[in-house]
C-alpha cells in the first residue's frame, strides 16, 4: 500500500492549518497596534489673535519629542477649522499651547465642548487663559481668565500634590524664572496641583492662594493647565517638560 499520497496530503492539511494560525495571529497584532496607535494621538492648537509668544515653536517640538518617546503622536495646527467633530475624533487630547485673543467661531466651539463631552481630554499651557475669554464654557474648562503679570523674574513654586503624574516628580518647592500670571477668574472647582509663594517675587495679586497648575474633570472630560513656560528656554528644563508630560498623560486618560 502506498502511504506517500497520505502523508503528503496530511503535510500539505497541517500547513494550511499553520499558515492560517500565522494570518489570524498577524491579523490580530495589527488590529491590537492599530488601536494601541488610535489610543495615543494629541492635536496641538497654537493659532494666535495679538500677543504671540516666541515659545510658541520650541514647545512644538518639544511635545513631538515628548510624543515619540513615550508612544503617542503628536499633529500641530494654527487652522481653526480643524476644530471640527470628524477632526477631533482622531485625538485624545487637544492642547491649546499658548493660543490667545478669539481664534474659534461657533462651529469650532461647538465641536470643542462636545469633544469633552464624550471623555476626552484638554490641556493648557501659558496663554491659553488668555484664549476666548468671553466663553464662560471654555473660561470654566480651563480654570481662570488671565488678567496680566508682571516682568519674568525668579519666584518660588509650592507642590501642593504629589499624586498628580505632572507633579510626582518636582521637588516640595520648586524655584524657577518665568512669567508670573495673575487672574481675574479662578474656578473654584479645581484641583490645584502647583501654588506660587508671592512672597518670593514681586507683582502677584493673589496672597497665600495664588494657583499656577491644575486639573479638573470637567463637563465628562478632563483638563488640565499650567501657566508656566513662557520662555522657549522652559521646553528644554527637564522638570517642566516632564510637568508637562504628566499633563498630557493624564488628559489622555492614561
Amino acid at each position: 500500500m502506498n502511504i506517500l499520497p497520505s502523508i503528503k496530503k496530511s503535510i500539505s492539511c497541517i500547513a494550511i492549518i499553520l499558515a492560517s494560525c500565522f494570518l489570524v495571529s498577524f491579523y490580530q497584532k495589527n488590529t491590537e497596534l492599530n488601536n494601541s496607535e488610535k489610543t495615543k494621538k494629541v492635536l496641538i492648537f497654537s493659532k494666535t489673535n495679538g500677543f504671540r509668544h516666541e515659545s510658541i515653536p520650541a514647545g512644538i517640538a518639544a511635545i513631538k519629542k515628548l510624543g515619540s518617546e513615550n508612544n503617542f503622536l503628536v499633529d500641530a495646527t494654527e487652522d481653526s477649522l480643524a476644530i471640527n467633530s470628524k477632526n477631533l475624533k482622531k485625538y485624545q487630547a487637544v492642547i491649546f499651547l499658548s493660543a490667545s485673543g478669539h481664534v474659534l467661531g461657533d462651529e469650532q466651539k461647538l465641536a470643542l465642548q462636545q469633544y469633552i463631552e464624550k471623555g476626552n481630554g484638554f490641556v493648557g499651557i501659558h496663554s491659553a487663559t488668555n484664549c476666548e475669554p468671553d466663553w464662560d464654557w471654555y473660561t470654566k474648562m480651563i480654570g481662570g481668565i488671565f488678567e496680566g503679570h508682571p516682568e519674568p523674574q525668579n519666584a518660588k513654586l509650592i507642590v501642593v500634590d504629589h499624586k498628580h503624574p505632572s507633579t510626582k516628580h518636582l521637588p516640595e518647592i520648586w524655584e524657577r524664572k518665568d512669567e508670573w500670571y495673575n487672574f481675574k477668574y479662578l474656578n473654584p472647582n479645581v484641583k490645584v496641583l502647583i501654588k506660587i509663594d508671592e512672597s518670593s517675587y514681586n507683582g502677584g495679586k493673589h496672597g497665600n492662594n495664588h494657583p499656577l497648575a491644575w486639573y479638573d474633570d470637567y463637563d465628562g472630560g478632563r483638563a488640565f493647565y499650567t501657566a508656566l513656560g513662557h520662555s522657549p528656554e522652559s521646553y528644554s528644563d527637564p522638570l517642566f517638560v516632564k510637568h508637562l508630560l504628566g499633563g498630557i498623560t493624564y488628559a489622555m486618560g492614561k
